[in-house]
């Protein structure tokens, strides 16, 4: 493992502990050069995963990506984080039980959108303003209207 501050890869694992959702292992590591601090988690992944582009592109999956994208919605907003990282975490395994390596970019956009809803109106309406690349105030004026409809 890289250190984060020097870039040493020699380190010494601290302390080890499994997350609160058993989902992953928290490991606090100790730079053996520089003496600097920092956390790793260690993930099972089931299979490889390529998130298929609106391009044409194909580009491996990237948990982190997904994990700041949704952090980006959740800014400022009181939502507790081990709730999200279930929500993420179920994400995963539902791309990875799926039984394919290419998955749509617009399935893990409806997944998230999906997530943010159960957890936060807020989140959710930001993320949608992206993922559906609102142009206008017009477009937020319809999904709300599109989304209040469907609540009644």
């Amino acid at each position: 493992m890289r250190c984060p501050y020097c870039s040493s890869t020699e380190s010494q694992v601290k302390d080890s502990r499994p997350t609160e959702d058993d989902t992953a292992i928290r490991r606090r590591r100790v730079c053996s050069d520089c003496g600097g601090r920092f956390t790793t988690f260690e993930r099972v992944q089931l299979r490889e995963l390529t998130v298929a582009k609106k391009s044409g592109k194909r580009v491996p999956f990237d948990r982190d990506k997904l994990t700041r994208s949704v952090q980006t919605a959740l800014r400022k907003r009181d939502v507790d984080p081990e709730r999200v990282e279930r929500m993420i975490t179920g994400i995963v395994r539902q791309l990875e039980s799926r039984g394919e390596g290419d998955i749509p970019s617009g399935e893990i956009g409806m997944l998230v959108m999906d997530g943010l809803k159960q957890i936060d109106e807020v989140a959710y309406v930001r993320f949608a303003s992206v993922y559906k690349d609102f142009q206008k105030a017009e477009d937020f004026e319809g999904f709300l209207h599109e989304i209040g409809n469907a609540e009644e």
